[in-house]
């Protein structure tokens, strides 16, 4: 019997990334957040828990 084939992240970026040095970040399998840095889409990704990228943005909204 085979695995379904997980479907790839859909890495997004702010729409306000207009000179090509961003980020992208995208719901991963296990409940992860991945963030990467969109000029190496092969490159490492960071990942996070969905509450540590929760607090993240409430901080980063806040400050």
């Amino acid at each position: 019997m085979t695995s379904p084939r997980q479907a790839e992240p859909r890495w997004k970026s702010s729409p306000h990334c207009n000179n090509g040095s961003c980020v992208e970040v995208a719901a991963l399998p296990g409940a992860q957040i991945g963030v990467r840095d969109n000029k190496q889409a092969d490159g490492p990704v960071l990942r996070f828990s969905a509450q540590e990228w929760h607090e993240f943005v409430i901080r980063v909204k806040r400050d």
